[in-house]
């Protein structure tokens, strides 16, 4: 019998999709320390027998009760992955530390160098190489039977803050882990966006490199809140995503003369076209102004550094006539293109 079946109506509903290995893992930490994870258990409303039948799920809200509840109890943030205990706290200093940075890159990087300072079990390391940001685990100490659960929660949790910092989507081009892949590993898809590989080197997530460029859209009475619910970063998904129109205007200028439509845009970035139109919207623009604003400067580009005639221009630029072309350029610019270029030329901008 599923998890969700036998469950009280006032737990959240929602799929049951993380596997019972975490859970067994936090039961794991509690044998070690001598304690019994009954009450904890109780709470995020799992049974014994649950706990103990390899095969089952459990739901996002039900792994942060048991995980919240089993620090505090354990007095342990990293529920017995590392050689000594970090008491209760310890990643909310991490985020304080970050905080003030102007931009997401240079928190991410704080977030890992002071990591260092909690432990030397492991080490995070941030890395770019061209348009792809790398997150990696470098494991300095044996795991041991919480390895899986210690390097997919720590990579979660470092993506969350970033999703929490920027209040935006950070969607994870791919993940890889340095496992055979285990019994559960399909529920791998739903704990990060991207393909997940395993038998790698080292526990990493990939990512677009331009989301570190993103400043942080958080300030300390965000912080303040955000520390007494720190749990839900492990999986809340947030709706928007800050680079989208940055994406948008990436692919409109990559064809320029190419008829792009909603369809077509929210297929290619692997969104609906539901929430193209709502996330743009979100940020002050649409898609089709994002694709004047491509044409408009593609035009003026053209008109200004060649000799094309108008109808070729009004191709390149995606328009299937002449007419709506100039239609449309005179009025982005109350010019007509033919009295733009010559105004252009005889400012001395046109370039042969």
């Amino acid at each position: 019998m599923s998890s969700t079946a036998s469950r009280p109506p006032n737990a959240r509903t929602s799929t049951a999709a993380t596997p019972m290995a975490f859970v067994q893992a936090i039961v794991r930490a509690y044998a070690v320390r001598g304690m019994d994870p009954a009450a904890v258990l109780a709470q995020a409303q799992i049974t014994p027998e649950q706990a103990a039948d390899p095969t089952d799920r459990i739901t996002a809200r039900q792994m942060e009760l048991l995980s919240a509840g089993a620090m505090r109890e354990l007095d342990d943030e990293a529920l017995g992955w590392f050689s000594r205990r970090l008491p209760w706290g310890s990643y909310g200093l991490l985020a304080r530390a970050s905080l003030s940075a102007p931009t997401l890159g240079l928190a991410l990087a704080r977030w890992c160098r002071h990591h260092a300072l909690l432990t030397n079990d492991i080490v995070l390391r941030l890395d770019t190489e061209g348009n792809r940001a790398r997150l990696a685990i470098h494991e300095h100490r044996d795991l041991g039977d919480l390895r899986e659960f210690c390097l997919v929660t720590t990579l979660r949790n470092a993506l969350g803050v970033c999703s929490w910092f920027i209040d935006s989507r950070l969607p994870v081009l791919a993940a890889e882990f340095p496992f055979p892949a285990p019994a559960h590993a399909p529920a791998y898809a739903v704990l990060f966006s991207g393909p997940t590989h395993f038998g790698a080197s080292h526990a990493t997530v990939h990512f677009d490199a331009r989301y570190l460029a993103l400043p942080l859209a958080r300030d300390e009475a965000a912080m303040q809140h955000m520390l007494q619910n720190a749990l839900p970063l492990i999986v809340h998904q947030y709706r928007r995503d800050r680079l989208l129109v940055q994406s948008v205007r990436q692919l409109l200028a990559s064809a320029p003369d190419t008829a792009h439509n909603a369809t077509t845009v929210a297929s290619q970035l692997h969104v609906s076209t539901r929430t193209l139109h709502r996330q743009l919207q979100e940020e002050g623009t649409s898609l089709q102004a994002l694709k004047d604003e491509v044409r408009k400067r593609r035009a003026i580009e053209l008109l200004h550094r060649s000799n094309r005639p108008i109808k070729q221009v009004a191709e390149a630029v995606g328009f299937a006539s002449e007419k709506s072309f100039m239609r449309a350029f005179k009025g982005w610019t109350g010019a007509s293109p033919t009295e733009f270029r010559q105004q252009a030329a005889r400012l001395g901008n046109r370039q042969p």
